[in-house]
């Protein structure tokens, strides 16, 4: 490094940190990565130094191998809340590791969100054959049984409608430490994602419109213009980030109810419905994770054209039509794998709409 370069060490190597490197390649930052001993480092190739784990290493031992970075920050919710705090002793990990710890695990979450006010669908924690029919009980039909950890992109859940689908549910999930959550009425999926900096700067990105497919997120629209649920996104993002002294990006996702909005999860990290931000906004929500880390004055957040992103979900070749856009990771191909995305920019949310389905269809036809 030279003197007076800005690094920043990512623990775990997906599209996200690799991101993360290249938009942080303007603002003069260099990077190092902290990746499982079998973990596929094809993303940050020849982005930075790689350091792997082995198993025995010290804390100490592996803020020296990332090149003693300035602050320290993470691609994903999994990750070793305890090596966080290892090399905590040696620079700021941001956000905290305890913001981690709230996340991987879905009934600490559901926890941590209702103790700052936020409205979440009804859940109860269940483990086993007779709790998980106490829970659904309680709860009532329709219902969702979630596993407490490892439960992403509809990995590890199971929806139930009737006794008869609880039955097939629970011969997958008795073992597996659970929340059962009440089902929620909603007209569509959201986002927020904003940065708050190390001295308490706050900016937010334009509500975010989101469509999955069979669990995972396919298709995201920016802005979703509702001036009111902005305002309530943005009471509830800043709450937490206050509660928790946030540093860095988060994402909060919700549910449309006739009563406002439900919250469903949340996201320490730079999240997949704000990659439109690459094209569609001044700053994107990558650079000003890196800004906010490295308590540098935040970007603007504003959308000035309608954006949209498709994800490339088991598709590894770029689509044929028009596009403002397209990411590929460099991952090797595998059936429901995050490939790439393709961004889409319009001054007609009509047009944008149908250039978005035009683009899908071009993919997975």
């Amino acid at each position: 490094m030279n003197k007076g370069t800005r690094h920043i060490a990512i623990v775990g190597c997906g599209q996200l940190a690799q991101m993360m490197a290249q938009e942080g390649e303007s603002l003069g930052i260099t990077f190092s990565f902290l990746a499982e001993r079998d973990e596929d480092a094809g993303c940050v190739e020849g982005l930075g130094t790689l350091v792997r784990l082995e198993g025995g290493d010290s804390g100490e031992q592996l803020y020296r191998a990332l090149g003693c970075p300035e602050v320290i920050t993470a691609e994903r919710e999994q990750v070793d809340v305890q090596l966080l705090r290892d090399l905590q002793r040696f620079c700021p990990v941001y956000p905290d590791p305890h913001v981690f710890e709230k996340a991987q695990h879905r009934l600490r979450e559901k926890c941590a969100l209702s103790e700052s006010g936020l409205p979440v669908a009804t859940f109860m924690p269940a483990q086993g054959r007779e709790a998980l029919q106490r829970a659904l009980d309680t709860v009532g039909y329709p219902a969702f049984i979630k596993s407490c950890e490892n439960g992403y992109d509809g990995k590890n859940q199971w929806r139930v409608k009737d006794a008869a689908q609880l039955r097939e549910a629970v011969e997958e999930a008795q073992n597996l430490p659970c929340v059962v959550e009440a089902s929620v009425a909603f007209s569509c999926e959201v986002s927020l994602i904003g940065a708050r900096s190390v001295s308490g700067e706050v900016k937010t990105y334009p509500l975010t419109e989101n469509l999955h497919r069979q669990g995972t997120l396919l298709l995201s629209k920016a802005p979703f213009s509702n001036a009111q649920l902005l305002a309530r996104a943005r009471a509830y993002l800043q709450k937490l980030m206050d509660d928790w002294d946030y540093v860095g990006v988060l994402s909060l996702e919700c549910f449309v109810t006739d009563d406002g909005l439900v919250v469903n999860e949340i996201a320490p990290r730079v999240h997949n419905s704000g990659h439109w931000t690459l094209a569609g906004a001044s700053t994107s929500q990558f650079a000003n994770h890196l800004r906010a880390i490295l308590d540098m004055p935040l970007g603007e957040t504003d959308c000035p054209r309608p954006a949209a992103m498709v994800n490339m979900l088991g598709i590894d070749r770029p689509p044929s039509g028009n596009n403002d856009g397209v990411w590929l990771y460099g991952k090797s191909l595998r059936r429901g794998r995050k490939m790439g995305h393709v961004l889409l920019l319009d001054n007609c949310d009509i047009q944008l709409a149908k250039r978005s389905e035009a683009i899908i269809a071009d993919l997975y036809q």
